[in-house]
């Protein structure tokens, strides 16, 4: 049976689409199958950490929302973009057109929420996928609210800010509300000189949940750029390690 998880964060600029890209890498290149939905049709932008540009070529998720395709044929392998795989993983991802045409209409338009989330399903039982990652759209909407509600973990990444923390709490709330089986909380961006073990108490104890990792804030990473799989490219490094340490945790 697949896993959902949806990656979500109340704001956006928390590393939400990074971290997803990084958790999914992980777990690939430990031999699962798994599959990644850039569901962030407004302003996507996952794609650009596995190697695509503006001029992707094939099927997106958009011409599925709009019934051009099956979700499964907007799906992407991605599994060359990883050195390395342990036998049986493999990793798909499903992007969102970057292309001005289609997010205007999208804007305009709206789509259907609810076959979104039949496509999860389909996507989970046509690729056989062991874990299916959600990079949702920041904030609360339809679209996220039933991303959540099919999802078997949810989770939240945040940053030590007050405005994160607040917005943070109203989705830990409806969370509990919607009886998500689990919940996990990942804090990013946290300052070098910092104690990570006291900000996860701390967390863990303003919540009430579980806090699955505290990623460092890091100039490797701002250097990086978005220019690819940071933990994949530099797996001893601090966040690649406390990524690797998320991943393990979220595909238990």
């Amino acid at each position: 049976m697949t896993k959902i998880v949806s990656v979500h964060s109340f704001r956006g600029g928390t590393g939400k689409s990074n971290s997803s890209a990084n958790i999914a890498a992980k777990l690939a290149a430990s031999g699962k199958r798994v599959g990644v939905v850039d569901t962030d049709v407004q302003s996507p932008g996952i794609h650009v950490l596995f190697g695509f540009d503006e001029q992707m070529n094939g099927k997106m998720l958009n011409d599925y929302l709009y019934g051009n395709c099956p979700i499964t044929d907007a799906a992407h392998d991605v599994t060359d973009r990883l050195p390395s795989v342990a036998p049986g993983g493999q990793l798909f991802l499903v992007p969102s057109s970057i292309k001005a045409a289609d997010i205007a209409k999208v804007l305009r338009q709206g789509y259907d929420v609810e076959l979104l989330n039949e496509g999860f399903r389909s996507l989970a039982k046509g690729l056989n996928l062991d874990v299916l990652i959600i990079d949702t759209h920041p904030g609360l909407n339809e679209e996220t609210l039933l991303s959540i509600t099919i999802s078997d973990v949810l989770l939240l990444i945040l940053r030590p800010d007050k405005q994160d923390y607040q917005g943070t709490a109203v989705t830990v709330d409806i969370a509990r509300r919607l009886e998500v089986p689990e919940l996990l909380l990942l804090v990013n961006k946290v300052p070098s000189n910092a104690d990570r073990a006291a900000v996860a108490a701390d967390v863990s104890a303003a919540y009430g949940a579980e806090v699955a990792g505290v990623l460092p804030l890091s100039e490797d990473i701002v250097s990086n750029a978005s220019g690819g799989l940071f933990s994949i490219t530099s797996p001893d490094h601090i966040w690649s390690q406390t990524v690797a340490q998320v991943a393990e945790r979220v595909g238990r």
